[in-house]
C-alpha cells in the first residue's frame, strides 16, 4: 500500500511539471506528453502490480528518462528511487508477483517465516529454524518478563521494614520475658483489635517495670490480666499507665490496678474509647497531659506528647533506665499502625522526628508490639518515612 499511493503522488506531479515546462504546442510536444502520460501509467501499473520484468526492462528506464526538469524538491531523486526500488522490491515482489521464490522472500521479509505455513520450493529445515527462532525469542522474553516481575517483587519486599519482615516470619507468641539489667519486663499477650467495626488478631507488649524493691508501674495492660499479674508477683502495682485509649492499650488496665487500688493514668482526650471499654464508672483517676511528670516509688515518669495514631496518644519518658515507652507511635523498624492502616500519618511522622529522636541516641524505645530498638537505629530510618 505504500508504494501504491507514492505511484500516484508521482504520476501526478510529472504530469503537472510536463504542463508547467511546455514550450512549443507542435504535434512533438503532443507526443512527448502522451509518452510521458503513458510512462506515468506505466510506473502506476508497475507499482500497484509490481511486474518483476516491468521493474526491470526498458520501460521503466524510459519512464526514468523522461522526467522533466522542474521536479519538485519533495520527490526522491533518480539514486534514491533506484535505492529504495531495491529495498522494497521483496515486498513488491511479494504483493504482486506469483513467483514461488519472490513470494517466499517478501512475506520472510515482513514476518520472518512464510505465512501460508507451507512452501512448494522453499527449505523446509529453514522455516523450522525460522519458527524455532521465534519461539526461542518469544520464550526469552517471556523469562525477561519473569526475571523483571521477580525483580519488581524483590524490590518491594526489600522496600518492606526489615523488623516488620522480620516479625512476619517470626511473629511474636504469647509469653513472659525475664526481667532485664533495668528491672523492665516484657509480657506479650493476644487478643483483638476493633477498629472502625474491624476485627484484627493481635499480640500486644504490656512493660512491667521495677519502680523500687516493693513495687511495679504497669504501661499499656492489653489482653490478658492473669498474665500481667504473673509478671508482676508479689510486688505492689504502683500505678498503671496507658499510652492511648485504644483496647490493646486498656483492655486489662482495670483488672491489673484492682488488686492494689492502683491509680489508672490516661490522656484525658482518650477518654471517649476508655468508655466503650469499661463504661463510665471506672473512669483514670490520673487525667495526664503531654510535658508533665509525675512519681512512683524511685521513678520520674515524663509524658511526652505523640500525638497521630490519636489525638492523645502518649509516650513514657524514663530517663533513670534510659527508656521510652512508645506505645503504637513508633517499632522497631517503623512506624506503628493502627488495624492496616494511619489515622494521621503527618502529626504522627511530626511526633516521632521531633519528639522521640530527639532523645539520646541510645534511648531504648519499648513499644506496644514486636521487639525493641533505640533513638539511634530509628533515626537511621526516618528519612524512608518522610
Amino acid at each position: 500500500m505504500f508504494w501504491k499511493r507514492k505511484g500516484k503522488k508521482k504520476g501526478t506531479g510529472e504530469a503537472e511539471e510536463a504542463s508547467a515546462v511546455a514550450i512549443d504546442e507542435s504535434a512533438d510536444e503532443k507526443e512527448a506528453s502522451d509518452e510521458e502520460a503513458g510512462s506515468d501509467v506505466k510506473t502506476a501499473d508497475k507499482a500497484d502490480q509490481a511486474d518483476e520484468d516491468g521493474a526491470q526492462g526498458g520501460e521503466d528506464g524510459e519512464a526514468a528518462g523522461e522526467k522533466p526538469a522542474g521536479k519538485s524538491a519533495e520527490e526522491p531523486t533518480d539514486t534514491e528511487d533506484s535505492e529504495g526500488s531495491e529495498e522494497k522490491e521483496p515486498e513488491k515482489k511479494a504483493a504482486a508477483d506469483e513467483d514461488d521464490s519472490g513470494e517466499q522472500a517478501g512475506k520472510r521479509s515482513e514476518s520472518g517465516k512464510d505465512t501460508d505455513g507451507d512452501s512448494e520450493d522453499g527449505d523446509p529445515s529453514s522455516e523450522s529454524e525460522a519458527g524455532a527462532g521465534s519461539e526461542a525469542a518469544g520464550a526469552d522474553g517471556e523469562e525477561a518478563e519473569d526475571d523483571e516481575d521477580e525483580s519488581e517483587s524483590e524490590d518491594e519486599s526489600d522496600d518492606e521494614p526489615v523488623a516488620k519482615k522480620r516479625r512476619e516470619i517470626e511473629p511474636e507468641e504469647p509469653g513472659i520475658d525475664e526481667p532485664d539489667d533495668d528491672g523492665v519486663q516484657r509480657v506479650r499477650t493476644a487478643g483483638t483489635l476493633e477498629v472502625d467495626g474491624e476485627e484484627y488478631k493481635v499480640v500486644n507488649n504490656t512493660w512491667v517495670v521495677k519502680a523500687d524493691d516493693e513495687g511495679v508501674i504497669v504501661i499499656d495492660p492489653a489482653h490478658d490480666a492473669e498474665a500481667v499479674m504473673e509478671a508482676v508477683g508479689d510486688r505492689e502495682v504502683y500505678l498503671v499507665a496507658c499510652t492511648n485509649g485504644y483496647n490493646t492499650h486498656i483492655g486489662a488496665a482495670v483488672k491489673v490496678a484492682e488488686r492494689d487500688e492502683a491509680p489508672i493514668a490516661l490522656h484525658r482526650r482518650e477518654l471517649r474509647p476508655w468508655r466503650k471499654v469499661h463504661g463510665a464508672e471506672h473512669p483514670p483517676e490520673i487525667e495526664i497531659e503531654a510535658g508533665g511528670s509525675f512519681s512512683a516509688g524511685d521513678l520520674e515518669i515524663d509524658v511526652l506528647g505523640l500525638p497521630g495514631t490519636s489525638s492523645g496518644s502518649v509516650g513514657y519518658y524514663i530517663s533513670q533506665i534510659g527508656a521510652v515507652f512508645s506505645g503504637d507511635t513508633l517499632l522497631a523498624g517503623e512506624l506503628g499502625t493502627v488495624g492496616e492502616g494511619y489515622i494521621d500519618y503527618t502529626r504522627q511522622l511530626h511526633s516521632v522526628g521531633e519528639v522521640l529522636l530527639s532523645l539520646p541516641p541510645d534511648t531504648r524505645v519499648l513499644p506496644d508490639r514486636g521487639p525493641e530498638t533505640t533513638v539511634e537505629e530509628e533515626s537511621g530510618n526516618f528519612d524512608s518515612w518522610v
